[in-house]
């Protein structure tokens, strides 16, 4: 936690200025208890009202001014503490967008939103409120023995006793209530994991008809986060009667025992009641202190998660001296026996793979479902590292290039496609940050998407809402299609990307297409055997590994998977 809170030294000059408030703040406290001494002593058993009316005056002054410093710590202390989570948050964001896929998958995406979330606020806290228990606290604890003492040393016994009972209460609840702050977490990353997939899959539930049975998944979930809190909130609850009992005690055995103080003539009225009031602001202090431990062992579970976040290093990095391809040379990309297996999986997911994507050709990857087809293509802007062998373009290793300048080479378009809440416009110049509207509507036209686009209410300003939810899986597709288009990359990477297009508009696009890559290698990934047959080159892949490699015909006469899959979708005559 510790390395966490020295993140917040930007907001040392508004911190160290709280610090001196809370010092002055503290010390109007401690002078409140004797003024009214002397009001009772010297003004009302002495029936003295100028002396009333005087001291009274002071004791309002005195009031007023902390009250005016208090709103003033208050106000510095929300804005210190709102800036750090601030940056906190921006730190562990920028953090988890440079993690690989690898890693973000290891925590998960609910995991990773209550970190950001829920952990940041929490060390928000520590620090708002930390602040003022760590100036004020010691401040009021010292200050009040002091005066305490200097008043009368006999009855300050009872201040003895008191402190180790509450010290003890504070550390019981420590030990007893940390372990299942940690439990709470782990719960309510399960209640947004769950949560999440019930939003996200919301159609799959209504069409198969399980909303009861997801509610029941969803409300067990719900139930052991409830159960876990209310564990933990039961016994922190048990702490605080037992603290009001051992203050109430003390300002009891203060009044009782100052009775006998006041006959022996050590001490007046007045002075047992400043006394009473420094036995209160010691115990009170050591309640604040009580409410900074009930923090810490949730601060401590928060910072451990976000320093895991933070502390942990990309798998995929950049070198220290990236190289940037020569001149002359576009969008050449060669797999140079790459094998890949992904982290626990018993063997590897591509073996061994060979094959070059040259400009001016299209290069497709055809095979069964868990083939290996997908990852190749994301193997490609180094979404992942491989294990073996090689991945140049153009002519230079992926591993020595900076990732932002591999990937401003590319244009990918997912097997699912991703759009973002905003205009229709907005989405497809998200490959080209100054792309013209001119350029957005050639990129459309290409894809196929302008004649719908134009028939929308606003046109390209249309409204696109949060997955897209208000287009088809077709319309979707090619507009991240034109996404990839308007950016004019040097490598275009289609994974599975016409699958939810009608054949009609399956040829024309690729027509269209044809125009636009042909300065550009062309990375094809398809289910459909109609997509892929005009290829330049084809790559057949089965369970992992390449068996097959050529243009249709030539494959037809080598290669027995492919065939198979042509066969099982193509009639006689098509094959033809």
């Amino acid at each position: 936690m510790i390395k966490l809170l020295a993140k917040a030294k930007r907001y040392l000059a508004p911190m160290s200025f709280v610090a001196g408030l809370l010092f002055v703040i503290a010390m109007c406290d401690l002078m409140l208890p004797r003024l009214m001494a002397n009001l009772v002593n010297e003004g009302i058993n002495k029936g003295d009202n100028d002396f009333i009316l005087r001291v009274g005056l002071q004791m309002l002054g005195v009031s007023l001014f902390a009250v005016v410093f208090q709103i003033i710590v208050n106000y510095l202390s929300a804005l210190s503490s709102m800036g750090f989570g601030r940056d906190l948050r921006s730190e562990a964001f920028r953090k988890i967008t440079y993690l690989s896929l690898q890693q973000t998958d290891e925590y998960g995406t609910a995991s990773l939103i209550t970190r950001t979330s829920s952990d940041v606020r929490e060390m928000q806290m520590v620090v708002q409120m930390g602040l003022s228990a760590v100036i004020s606290v010691p401040m009021h604890m010292i200050g009040g023995i002091v005066m305490a003492l200097s008043m009368d040393t006999r009855l300050a016994v009872i201040i003895i006793f008191a402190m180790p009972l509450l010290l003890l209460i504070v550390y019981l609840n420590i030990n007893w209530v940390r372990p299942l702050f940690e439990t709470m977490r782990d719960k309510l990353d399960s209640v947004s994991r769950v949560l999440r997939e019930i939003l996200s899959g919301v159609r799959v539930i209504r069409a198969f008809n399980t909303i009861d049975m997801e509610r029941e998944r969803f409300n067990e979930t719900n139930l052991a986060y409830t159960d876990a809190f209310k564990k933990a909130r039961r016994r922190m609850a048990l702490v605080n009667p037992l603290t009001t009992a051992v203050m109430s005690g003390a300002t009891i055995s203060v009044y009782w025992f100052g009775q006998f103080r006041i006959e022996a003539g050590a001490m007046s009225a007045g002075d047992i009641m400043a006394f009473s009031q420094y036995v209160m602001q010691i115990l009170g202090s050591v309640m604040g202190l009580q409410m900074v431990f009930n923090m810490i062992p949730s601060a401590l579970i928060s910072s451990k998660r976000l320093n895991q976040i933070l502390d942990t290093k990309p798998t995929v990095a950049d070198p220290e001296n990236p190289i940037s391809p020569p001149s002359g040379i576009r969008g050449e990309v060669r797999f140079d026996n790459v094998t890949f297996q992904y982290p626990g999986a018993e063997k590897p997911v591509l073996d061994n793979i060979s094959f070059t994507a040259r400009p001016g050709e299209t290069t497709a990857v055809i095979g069964g479902t868990g083939s290996g087809k997908s990852t190749i293509v994301s193997l490609i802007p180094r979404l992942y590292d491989i294990q073996g062998g090689r991945i140049l373009i153009d002519h230079i290793d992926i591993t020595q290039m900076a990732q932002r300048d591999l990937r401003s080479r590319i244009g990918f378009v997912t097997q699912k496609a991703q759009l973002f809440t905003g205009s229709v416009e907005n989405n497809i110049r998200f490959g080209k940050s100054d792309a013209s509207l001119d350029e957005i509507k050639g990129a459309a036209k290409v894809a196929q998407a302008a004649d719908f686009i134009e028939t929308m209410a606003e046109g390209y300003d249309s409204f696109v809402s949060q997955d897209a939810t208000n287009l088809s899986g077709g319309q979707k597709q090619r507009i991240s299609i034109a996404r990839a288009i308007a950016r004019d990359p040097e490598v275009y990477i289609f994974d599975d990307s016409f699958s939810a297009v009608d054949f009609k508009t399956d040829a024309a696009l690729r027509a269209a297409l044809k125009g636009v890559t042909a300065n550009a290698s062309v990375i094809i990934v398809a289910q459909r055997v109609s997509t892929i047959m005009d290829a330049d080159n084809i790559i057949v892949l089965d369970e992992g590994k390449c068996v097959g490699q050529g243009k249709h015909a030539s494959l037809m006469q080598s290669c027995d998977v492919y065939r198979e899959i042509v066969y099982s979708q193509l009639k006689e005559e098509e094959i033809a």
